[in-house]
């Protein structure tokens, strides 16, 4: 495949902090060898960000890794992964321990399984101080609570203490990078760093590894497929698809005069905030004559009971409704109380007051057994296909398993109706006797989808259904679902905390925050002339996958945030003294 190489045009600091020299990494697996990664050049050098982005198995992570000296006895390195001019596979396991930390840190996905969740805080900061030899005793922890602060943590002497689950998301991703920061490494990796983030603590996250970048010269590795990402932080670009760069230049270039087929691909897939409906291929359709509710709620109370605690009101008072044939999309943070809301909609859970009315029945008058015959006529699309299809079904079982349950049809008829099913999804029957574990990501959630639509339902709940796809994958499957929808005419109750998905799907949309609704109505009203303070804060803060254009959205934001009131986010480096590791040493023991 071709390279598209534009990197000598890309002026920069005078040494590169990590290089990789014709990388080349294959697997053996018991199907075979895999080649993962095919003769790649890359550098980053000091005070410089560089983006290397792609799709899920691009392998973007295995290179990534080789510069940690992490990857497993079944893969077969060749060429050169250098960190500070120390080649990583000359080292031995003692100087790779020394180095990981010192000269090289990883910021990953999930902070939640990078924290030791029995282990405070303030302790998994010191560890990493004492095993450098940087700091001990009341000296660490005196520098972990001071790491904290520059992270930006508020009451860092009392959250030191504190251990992992006690912290929200984007608290937890801070102490991250404070434990990468702590023994001020060369070089950052940043895997993903804010996919399993809010748009509003996502802009905070960059927004510290920039300041980070700027005031102590670290150079970062950013791997990430969020294009709006890429372009609110990456100096230079590297795309990668199949093992191979394709294509490397300025964020500029490469973002808005992009050369390869793959990476214009990739940039066309990418949903822009304020672009509308239509982004996907067609336009979903609404009759605005048609004035039945489909789903009716007012002031609907939802509680969570804890035991010898006040219980904990995840959603308050709050009302709106969904017409026929309508797509209404539900945004907000994490914790706001969208997919609470998506579940007391099942019946899933228990609803303390309020009024729900499905097709003008009220769903909290009815019997057990009212209820299950009005669900069949709701669809419902989970996040995570993976979790929620059964791994013992083959596919054509999970996909008939409503009709089944609902004994609609014959069996030949139902066999039928979940082939018919297969193709409205564009899957090949083929998958018909395959398991969900044969299938890839965007396969999967084809499959919930097909599942969804099994007994033709009048309302479709689809939470969170697109935001664990790739960018591609994520196209493809909103293009379908836009296509179904004109097709079936359902109704639809959408889901996300993604304002550009919701902006090419919605019809009206609803603003959630703290269990309430905070604002309301159609699209273009909220998401183009939004009138609340935290409506304004969660599109400043979305990224768009223009450099230009992202550098001036950041500068809106700053100018919003002082407005009302806030600081902006920057990383307080300015009294903090971080200690520097020789990188001659490793050249020397290697």
């Amino acid at each position: 495949m071709t390279t598209i190489d534009t990197t000598s045009q890309v002026s920069g600091s005078e040494h590169a902090v990590l290089q990789f020299d014709e990388l080349d990494v294959t697997f053996r697996t018991e199907f075979g060898t895999v080649h993962a990664v095919k003769g790649i050049n890359l550098e980053v050098k000091a005070g410089e960000v560089v983006a290397l982005v792609g799709e899920s198995g691009s392998g973007k992570s295995v290179t990534a890794t080789t510069a940690l000296g992490l990857l497993p006895n079944t893969a077969t390195i060749h060429g050169a992964t250098r960190v500070e001019g120390a080649a990583i596979g000359n080292l031995d396991s003692k100087a790779l321990r020394r180095l990981r930390g010192a000269q090289v840190a990883m910021v990953f996905q999930e902070p939640m399984t990078a924290l030791n969740p029995v282990i405070t805080v303030g302790e998994q900061l010191t560890e990493s101080l004492e095993l450098h030899h940087i700091a001990f005793g009341r000296e660490a922890w005196a520098r972990a609570i001071e790491l904290l602060r520059a992270v930006g943590i508020p009451e860092p002497e009392r959250r030191v203490k504190e251990f992992p689950h006690e912290l929200s998301g984007g608290m937890r991703q801070r102490v991250v990078i404070a434990m990468a920061l702590s023994c001020d490494p060369a070089v950052i990796i940043a895997d993903e760093p804010t996919t399993a983030l809010d748009v509003t603590v996502q802009a905070d996250i960059l927004d510290l590894l920039r300041s980070l970048k700027d005031k102590i010269n670290t150079g970062i590795l950013l791997i990430t497929h969020n294009m709006g990402v890429v372009a609110d932080m990456a100096d230079r670009v590297a795309v990668m698809f199949k093992g191979n760069i394709v294509e490397s230049g300025t964020a500029e270039q490469v973002l808005l005069h992009p050369i390869h087929p793959y990476t214009k691909k990739l940039l066309d897939a990418v949903p822009h905030l304020g672009e509308g409906h239509g982004q996907f291929g067609v336009a979903p359709v609404l009759d605005e004559t048609v004035t039945e509710r489909v789903l009716d709620i007012n002031n609907l109370v939802v509680e969570y009971r804890r035991s010898g605690k006040k219980p904990f009101r995840a959603v308050d008072d709050i009302s709106f409704d969904v017409r026929k044939g309508e797509i209404v999309g539900l945004v907000g943070e994490s914790g706001s109380g969208k997919s609470t809301v998506g579940r007391a909609l099942l019946g899933l859970i228990a609803s303390e007051s309020g009024e729900v009315r499905l097709f003008g029945e009220d769903l909290l008058a009815l019997r057990k057994s009212e209820q299950k015959a009005l669900r069949k006529r709701i669809g419902v699309i989970f996040q995570d296909p993976a979790a929620s299809l059964n791994p013992r079904l083959p596919i054509g079982d999970i996909v008939g398993e409503p009709l089944s349950v609902h004994k609609v049809g014959t069996k030949p008829e139902r066999q039928a109706r979940v082939l018919e099913l297969l193709e409205a999804v564009e899957l090949p029957k083929s998958v018909y006797n395959r398991y969900p574990h044969e299938l890839s990501g965007g396969q999967r959630q084809r499959v919930s989808l097909a599942r969804a639509l099994s007994l033709r339902p009048d309302l479709l709940i689809a939470d969170e259904p697109t935001s664990a796809l790739d960018v591609s994958v994520q196209a493809s499957v909103l293009a379908m679902f836009t296509e179904l929808q004109r097709e079936f005419g359902f109704a639809c109750l959408f889901i996300s905390h993604d304002l550009a998905v919701v902006d090419s799907l919605a019809h009206r949309v609803a603003v959630m925050r703290l269990g309430k609704i905070v604002e309301q109505g159609n699209r273009e009203d909220v998401l183009l002339n939004p009138r609340e303070e935290y409506t304004r804060r969660l599109l400043a803060a979305a990224p768009v996958p223009d450099p230009i254009e992202q550098k001036k959205r950041r500068e809106e934001r700053y100018a919003l945030l002082r407005e009302l009131g806030d600081e902006v986010v920057e990383l307080q480096t300015a009294d903090l003294e971080l200690p520097h590791t020789d990188p001659s040493r490793l050249r020397d023991e290697a």
